[in-house]
């Protein structure tokens, strides 16, 4: 079929109805019933496991139910993959994108598509096509850019145009606006009600939920694998979603008690860094935090968080500037070093640089502290000291695991970062360095996190919090860091923040003098 012919299958009603699917042990979809039609857009909401994303994956086709039936438009349909779902009208945009970097964006539409011209691509008819599409939906880019040269929200305008190209009238977006500044959020959806209004399905995954509330017309709330409730989004709030995700009553808004600042106690200036692909990351950076303070750092990914976290942590070696602690210069020490200094470091990649998966939960509780008292006596390890210690942090933190000697694998992510918790907080930090610390957790688990930071907060601890997710940033920071191409675009205190102006430096385009440290 040649790429110039693709007509939309139009979808006015998908309805699933007592679907049911297994895994070893789980039960993810358990009786689900779930219904979504033209011109309105049906929010999933659920905790980590409550069968979210084995839904919608049976709904694209990537799974198969076990019982239960699905019907398009009163007629029972059968997927077996999701070009089965495609061919029906359903598209799905993924969290992670699935972009060829090195293809322009016309390419990366027509992939997997076939020609008129057999082994050459109707590259002229898809980009004509393309600037149609951009044109009805706002969704503005050039189809002849590369697109490792667009941006983030960018890339996701190219991820919809691919499914709208194929005909698509039903789109599943997960986690949509997770990487996206709050500029593209608003064009985004502003995107999703010019989609409504052209009569599309949208089937929306998303963890905000205030986004959830603003754009939804409906939301069904999954735990468990089941459905415990389906409300319009007119009337419904925040609380009472997060009640019945998670089955209790949730505190959204930490409380931000009065403190204190202390001495500054982790300072970085003129600091520089390469990336992993040895191209710059970091480029004069500067930034103080005193104690009893938490600094936000905000920026979309790929800005240099990562390479400053690992800086600070001693895990990458910097080619310029300075690192001290309480006033001592520790460029470039070592990681064991930094420990005696008092530094505590949440990772961003939990499963490779802060845990062993293959190791026991007791043996990462104590990962840094093994050969230190009261772990160790000499070369002896005191393992009743070892055994008393973890089933004390086990009650504390609360992490949910069958025993001390469980395997870390086995753990939910949500109880990995408990233990991280655990482990850092317990060696009464005097600077914390918290990447990315609720990436991928449910609203429970979130809720736990923050009050731990707060608390850590409280007692005195310099806290760097680095976190794509700016109401999370909101919430927490005393004082607020926008970062952009590995340079501080701007710094501004809690209670002068512009949630706009922080959103136009996220993006690069505005910059603000940094307000300095008092």
């Amino acid at each position: 079929m040649p790429t110039s012919t693709i007509n939309q299958v139009q979808v006015k009603e998908l309805v699933a109805r007592g679907i049911v699917k297994q895994f070893p042990g789980v039960l993810a979809s358990d009786h689900v019933d779930f219904d979504v039609h033209s011109g309105e857009i049906h929010t999933l909401l659920g905790e980590n496991g409550a069968g979210k994303s084995t839904l919608m994956k049976i709904l694209y086709g990537m799974y198969r139910p076990d019982s239960g039936e699905i019907s398009i438009d009163g007629k029972r349909v059968r997927f077996h993959s999701p070009l089965d779902a495609i061919r029906h009208g359903i598209g799905m945009v993924h969290q992670h994108f699935m972009l060829v970097p090195t293809f322009t964006v016309a390419e990366n539409v027509a992939l997997g598509l076939a020609s008129s011209r057999r082994v050459v691509l109707d590259l002229d008819v898809v980009s004509r096509r393309i600037k149609e599409l951009t044109k009805t939906y706002g969704l503005h880019v050039d189809p002849q850019a590369k697109v490792w040269q667009l941006s983030v929200g960018e890339q996701q305008r190219v991820e919809i145009l691919k499914i709208l190209y194929r005909g698509a009238s039903l789109l599943i977006l997960d986690e949509p606006t997770a990487v996206l500044t709050p500029q593209e959020v608003e064009e985004f959806s502003e995107t999703l009600r010019r989609m409504i209004d052209e009569g599309h399905a949208i089937v929306f995954i998303s963890h905000k939920l205030h986004e959830v509330l603003a754009l939804s017309d409906r939301i069904t709330v999954l735990r468990r694998g089941r459905v415990v409730g389906t409300v319009p989004a007119a009337g419904a709030t925040k609380e009472g979603l997060a009640r019945l995700m998670v089955g209790r009553e949730v505190i959204l808004q930490v409380d931000h008690p009065e403190v204190t600042y202390g001495d500054v106690r982790l300072a970085v200036h003129g600091l520089s860094a390469n990336g992993d692909s040895g191209l710059p990351a970091l480029r004069g950076v500067d930034l103080e935090v005193r104690g009893s303070e938490i600094l936000g750092l905000a920026g979309v990914s790929g800005n240099g968080q990562k390479e400053l976290a690992e800086v600070i942590a001693g895990m990458r070696r910097s080619t310029g500037g300075q690192v001290t602690f309480d006033g001592t210069d520790v460029t470039g020490a070592l990681p064991s070093k930094l420990l005696d200094h008092g530094l505590s470091y949440i990772p961003e990649e939990r499963m490779v640089d802060g845990t062993v998966r293959d190791f026991s939960v007791e043996e990462n509780l104590i990962l840094k502290d093994h050969h230190r008292p009261p772990y160790a006596r000499g070369v002896f390890m005191n393992f009743a000291k070892i055994a008393a210690e973890s089933d004390r942090l086990i009650k504390a933190f609360d992490i949910r695991t069958p025993s001390r000697h469980t395997p870390l694998k086995s753990l939910s992510g949500g109880n990995i970062q408990k233990l991280i918790l655990a482990r850092e907080l317990s060696r009464n930090p005097s600077v914390l360095v918290a990447a990315q610390p609720t990436r991928g957790l449910d609203v429970s688990a979130t809720e736990y996190v923050h009050r731990r930071l707060i608390e850590q907060r409280t007692a005195g601890t310099a806290t760097l919090l680095i976190s794509e997710d700016l109401d999370e940033i909101l919430n927490l920071a005393d004082r607020i860091a926008v970062i952009y191409e590995g340079r501080i675009m701007g710094i501004v205190e809690r209670e002068n923040v512009n949630v706009e102006q922080i959103g136009l430096m996220m993006a690069g385009v505005s910059e603000q003098a940094e307000q300095q440290v008092s």
